[in-house]
């Protein structure tokens, strides 16, 4: 994909996980794991088997930790599912500032602007009660809400839907290569987030005149 492929893009769609948020911390997966009495290497695939339900809405929250539960082979106790639907929303919530800001920058250039998440109904609620900053898409498409994961073709194009956009029009940023590749069978232009650095040479390199500025390295600089 050469840099005049860009020229027409109009919208910018965001994934949440691990692009606008931080990645969960080894400690957070950790005392999930001491739950199921499991190693925290082996938790990490349990948590993964059903989530695709979970996050399309098959799976209640009761249901989605039941079934966890049973592949670790233990039973929870009431407040313990209380205290594990708190800590997976907990650790999912830390917030990337700079993408934040690039969203708010993009908005401010005129680029229209979607967050398409797989992402089930309790972390969905937490989003829009706590982050303000959602204000700043001109579209948003959760899984839960539209029944439908990433990488299925129909997710990609509610969200081009509610931009008004066509797929050649688009750029989607995602850190999940799957999810990527699903973008591009559609005909967006797609970049797998890897880090800010990363990101603005990518973007860099394909022409894209809106870059994110790293808030660390903003910060190093005045302290300097």
């Amino acid at each position: 994909m050469d840099g005049s492929s860009l020229v027409k893009i109009k919208a910018v769609i965001l994934d949440y996980g691990e692009v606008l948020s931080h990645q969960p911390t080894a400690e957070e997966w950790a005392r999930m794991a001491n739950v199921f009495d499991v190693d925290p290497a082996r938790f990490r695939p349990l948590w993964n088997r059903n989530r695709g339900e979970y996050d399309r809405g098959d799976l209640s929250l009761e249901s989605y930790w039941s079934r966890l539960a049973e592949d670790a082979g233990v039973t929870l106790k009431p407040e313990q599912l209380k205290k594990l639907s708190q800590w997976d929303v907990e650790m999912w919530a830390h917030i990337n500032p700079t993408m934040v800001d690039w969203l708010k920058q993009m908005r401010s250039w005129g680029v229209k602007t979607g967050l398409l998440s797989n992402m089930p109904v309790d972390m969905i609620r937490y989003a829009r009660q706590q982050f303000a900053w959602l204000k700043h898409f001109d579209h948003q498409t959760f899984s839960a809400e539209v029944r439908v994961i990433k990488p299925d073709p129909a997710i990609y194009q509610h969200s081009l839907d509610g931009l008004g956009v066509a797929p050649s029009e688009a750029l989607f940023v995602d850190d999940r290569e799957s999810n990527i590749d699903g973008a591009r069978a559609l005909g967006l232009s797609a970049i797998q987030f890897h880090s800010v650095a990363q990101l603005k040479d990518d973007l860099e390199k394909l022409g894209f005149s809106v870059l994110p500025v790293d808030s660390t390295t903003l910060s190093s600089a005045s302290r300097a």
